[in-house]
């Protein structure tokens, strides 16, 4: 959320969409950590993968906005 309020300031679609594809990396690094913590045992698998799909949609949406800004 951080870097796309950052993005959003930034003055132009280019700056917006270079930190959006920096939101979009933290939710891999999220996805990361949710396989770590499962395989861990810290994490219930069906939550993890709960999560993992938010994420992924989370994802696949800024991916939407970034192609929306470059066309």
């Amino acid at each position: 959320m951080d870097n796309i309020a950052e993005g959003f300031d930034g003055g132009s679609d280019k700056e917006f969409a270079k930190f959006l594809s920096y939101s979009q990396r933290s939710c891999s690094e999220a996805k990361s950590q949710l396989y770590r913590a499962e395989d861990r045992q810290h994490l219930d698998p069906d939550l993890a993968l709960e999560w993992r799909s938010h994420l992924d949609e989370i994802h696949r949406i800024i991916g939407g906005i970034i192609r929306h800004l470059r066309s």
